[in-house]
């Protein structure tokens, strides 16, 4: 959940030495539930997007609170979480206890729209189509190793801008490439 809150439109390697200080400091959810939000703010204010430092404490109290401090292993009830929508909830459920529930950040949305040739356009992550592709691609037997293979790919290959297509190991049946 930490990991997730920080890397919210913020690269892996800028949130990395943030992550292991933090960690050091809030080494479990009782500790973090009882700090100050000031001291938050500080610890990730280098991550910018200032806002995200209010979904820390008051998470980390509701898992005490309401789950006796160990993070719910189902969709609805993490999505009682504060702070945690419908992303980082299917990246703790796959990343955590490796169970096959479908995760879509931006990144994903967009392989899945390039790779079926959807077309879609404007905010298409939580397009029906792209969900339930989505549902699909994540029921195999390891889906934690799936989506960090599909979120480095991602990062290298079928990037935002200028995707590497001509490089790309799924070019064979990938109908961005053969729209193009």
């Amino acid at each position: 959940m930490i990991a997730e809150f920080m890397l919210h439109r913020t690269k892996a390697d800028q949130v990395e030495p943030v992550y292991v200080k933090f960690l050091k400091k809030y080494p479990d959810l009782i500790k973090l539930s009882k700090s100050k939000e000031n001291d938050i703010k500080k610890a990730i204010e280098s991550l910018g997007l200032h806002w995200r430092y209010k979904h820390f404490i008051p998470s980390a109290q509701f898992v005490i609170d309401n789950f006796n401090g160990i993070y719910p292993e189902t969709r609805n009830e993490l999505l009682k979480i504060p702070g945690i929508g419908d992303y980082v909830a299917g990246a703790i459920l796959t990343i955590c206890y490796n169970k096959q529930e479908h995760v879509i950040d931006s990144n994903i949305a967009r392989f899945i729209n390039r790779y079926f040739g959807l077309k879609l356009t404007g905010e298409i992550r939580r397009n029906s189509k792209i969900v339930n592709i989505s549902k699909i691609l994540f029921k195999i037997p390891k889906p934690r190793l799936f989506l960090f293979a599909l979120l480095d790919f991602n990062s290298l290959i079928c990037k935002p801008l200028n995707p590497l297509c001509e490089i790309c190991i799924l070019k064979k049946n990938c109908m961005h490439l053969q729209d193009r």
